[in-house]
């Protein structure tokens, strides 16, 4: 999820889609992450941390974890790169001994026929052949006759959201030293439906370089208005049903794609995120949706597009919202294929959906509501992987069990199911079948007494050590009040990281352990209470942890939302983050991306020779813009990153990071 929003007719967003800022939507009183962990310091050894490799090597592979404890030997760091200079400027920069190559641009051609781009010619019809804005998670899936799997695959791209004031020119205006952008016509609201969705494309290698393959059939632009089918508990609901869709299983398009994930078959999930900015109007007096609309803020009017197509005005189509907030799965071997959202994973403001197999053969999706007092969810499949027949995994999505996380103090973690007829989600409650639970999952999780969390993001299990990782962005929303004394995190600006190993090292299991990894932000500050090891050096330390990766050795790498540069002296970027033994919680900055940019979507090949990065909104920030992208924000810095021209506009892109004659990242 991006801080930095786009712009409105009537002025510079302030909180797009930044939930932040906006309203608290969870009013319970269920004990929020803060008050729990005040109590849970006093217990642990943070830097060493008390999860017992026992309790989770039972699925690991012996090779794997002698593999990964081979790198941290003697307690050093298992990353050995030389590390960047934190800062501010108008370009990216990677670890010496490394190349950062731009792959894919918003506007690159991604078909024969796909026009060249042209920032004052654009067209909806153009867009839709062209690689989309603001690309957010970013995934690699080998293709299944490649010679090298690790060098020729298919890249699956978010496009999250459209920063109208640095894609066309001439739509904003400086009046009385405050920019103002001119109203939406639908020319430019068919081109941002258009850069919103995703991309597939087919990517080699070709003498140590990463190319687009413009021929494939396998290349795909999904939009806002492409034609998509709910399934699961929700699929045929009343409640789903508009003027258009009698069915309620018929949708088009999808939005606000933040993180995603890659399915252990093979296909691509969407993350719906901050769906609520994209509609306008108001609801009937009295309306059955009310309270489930303002439990997800909505409507925001961010977008501009309800004055032009109904379906985002609440008082002409008030069921269009429930259609929103999915997780979606696209087969990226068919370009022909529906995409479907799949209900059963339950409808919020979601981050992403890493996925992992477990024990006996179920899949778990872990999935973050990115929201400040939110929660943590995993979904567990009722039906089991088959790894030699992809056609038998392909509706696994549809059928199992959604549980909402519990943090309790003792350092113990419980999975609550969210089940209709179970505990308090009844009619009674207003939930009359599985359809209404996981249309309003939220209402659910409030009922059954989760715990509230930080802005949960990406959430990421790691197959080789067995446990798995919770980025908390920051909860600025926290009061003093809502915590114990000695809670540090209050006002939490820097956001933390949790780390969960689940029982008998089962992915699947309802119960589990949990130990707070990382508390981020500037360590030589010390009312900021950040744990960074004292090995962490001055560029080392990072706050917002927002996307992660872990790496075929288990390792962990973090990227960051939300560094202001005014504030911290640095831009966002990834770090390489320990969590093993006496370097555990010891960070290295390995890339840093230009002013005003989020770095999203890190990624690696299997070979783990490769790493790709979504730089997303680069230049963006302020309220002091002119036409094109001309900021005053960071003391008179900018930047026309990557094109560095004049006549052409800050363009989000995707990097592929190499090491110089080759060799695995980081090692």
């Amino acid at each position: 999820m991006t801080e930095h929003p786009p712009v409105a007719a009537s002025g510079f967003r302030t909180s797009l889609l930044e939930e932040a800022d906006g309203p608290a939507h969870n009013p319970t009183a269920n004990p929020t992450m803060g008050e729990i962990i005040a109590i849970r310091f006093s217990r642990r050894d943070l830097l060493k941390g008390a999860l017992a490799v026992s309790a989770i090597s039972a699925t690991v592979a012996p090779a794997a974890l002698l593999t990964a404890e081979s790198a941290r030997a003697a307690g050093a760091s298992a990353f050995t790169f030389g590390e960047v200079e934190a800062g501010v400027d108008e370009n990216h920069h990677v670890a010496t001994g490394y190349d950062a190559d731009v792959l894919l641009r918003w506007g690159d051609p991604l078909f024969p026929d796909a026009p060249e781009f042209d920032p004052t010619e654009q067209s909806a019809e153009s867009q839709s052949k062209q690689f989309g804005y603001n690309n957010d998670f970013v995934g690699y899936i080998p293709l299944p006759d490649a010679a090298n799997p690790a060098e020729h695959g298919l890249l699956v791209v978010n496009h999250e959201y459209t920063n109208e004031h640095l894609m066309f020119p001439g739509i904003v205006t400086i009046v009385e030293g405050k920019a103002e952008v001119a109203p939406a016509d639908k020319n430019r609201v068919d081109i941002e439906m258009a850069a919103h969705g995703g991309t597939i494309a087919e990517i080699r290698k070709v003498d140590g370089k990463w190319q687009l393959v413009k021929d494939s059939p396998y290349n795909r632009r999904i939009t806002a208005t492409t034609e998509m089918e709910i399934t699961g508990p929700a699929a045929g609901s009343e409640r789903l049903k508009t003027g258009a869709d009698q069915t309620g299983s018929k949708v088009l398009g999808t939005v606000n794609n933040c993180a995603g994930g890659v399915t252990p078959w093979g296909t691509y999930i969407m993350a719906e995120e901050n769906f609520h900015g994209y509609f306008i109007g108001e609801l009937q007096a009295g309306h059955k949706e009310t309270a489930n609309y303002e439990r997800l803020g909505v409507p925001d009017a961010t977008y501009e597009w309800g004055r032009f197509y109904d379906r985002f005005d609440l008082s002409k189509e008030p069921n269009e919202p429930n259609r929103f907030g999915w997780i979606v799965e696209v087969d990226p071997l068919d370009a022909n294929s529906v995409p479907k959202k799949r209900s059963a994973l339950g409808r919020t403001k979601h981050e992403g959906a890493e996925s992992i197999v477990s024990k006996d053969g179920r899949v778990v999706f872990y999935l973050g509501d990115d929201e400040r007092f939110d929660y943590v969810y995993k979904f567990v499949t009722a039906g089991t992987f088959n790894a030699n027949d992809r056609a038998a995994n392909m509706n696994l999505l549809d059928e199992g069990t959604l549980y909402v996380a519990r943090f309790a103090a003792d350092g113990t973690i419980e999975w609550l199911p969210l089940v209709h007829g179970e505990g308090q989600l009844t009619a009674e409650n207003g939930f009359a079948s599985q359809a209404d639970i996981v249309i309003e999952t939220r209402k659910a999780a409030d009922l059954l007494g989760a715990t509230k969390m930080d802005r949960p993001e990406d959430v990421q299990p790691n197959p080789v050590n067995g446990r798995v990782y919770v980025m908390l962005t920051n909860n600025t929303k926290r009061q003093a009040d809502q915590v114990e004394p000695a809670n540090p995190r209050a006002d939490n600006a820097f956001g933390h990281i949790i780390e969960i190993a689940e029982a008998d090292g089962d992915f699947a299991a309802t119960s589990g352990k949990w130990e707070v990894l990382l508390q981020c932000g500037d360590p030589s500050v010390a009312e900021v209470g950040a744990t960074f090891s004292t090995e962490t050096t001055r560029n080392g330390w990072f706050g917002m942890p927002d996307n992660c990766a872990i790496d075929a050795a288990g390792r962990l790498w973090v990227s960051t939302d939300g560094n202001n540069p005014k504030a911290t002296g640095r831009t966002d970027g990834l770090w390489a983050v320990d969590t093993e033994g006496d370097a555990r919680a010891t960070s290295k900055l390995f890339y840093r991306v230009p002013v005003g940019a989020e770095l999203c979507g890190p990624t690696f090949t299997p070979d783990d020779q490769s790493l790709f990065v979504a730089v997303q909104h680069p230049g963006d920030g302020g309220d002091d813009w002119e036409p094109f992208g001309r900021p005053s924000y960071y003391e008179d810095l900018s930047t026309r990153w990557p094109d560095f021209k004049d006549d052409v506009p800050v363009r989000p892109a995707v990097v592929a990071i190499t090491r110089q004659g080759g060799g695995k990242i980081g090692a």
